[in-house]
């Protein structure tokens, strides 16, 4: 399963869990506007630090958090092996 799977899929299964109606997940769609809280979005990064053993916006003094859903992809799909 690809990064990008992995966390689209988490994405989707905290929002079941959560009672959130997802808009269409698109590269562009601004992470405010998925509906999630900061309690959705802490565990969707726990969630994704347990599965992938990574947290990206730990591992690096500069990293900022993702304003899309393209960039919190892509700060996954990044992560130095």
């Amino acid at each position: 399963m690809s990064v990008r799977s992995k966390v689209i899929d988490a994405i989707q299964q905290i929002a079941k869990e959560q009672h959130v109606t997802l808009p269409a997940l698109s590269d562009d769609l601004s992470l405010h506007e998925t509906g999630f809280d900061s309690l959705a979005f802490a565990i969707l990064v726990a969630r994704l630090e347990d599965e992938t053993g990574v947290d990206p916006f730990t591992i690096s003094e500069d990293a900022a958090f993702p304003a899309t859903i393209g960039d919190f992809v892509r700060a996954y799909e990044n992560v130095p092996a």
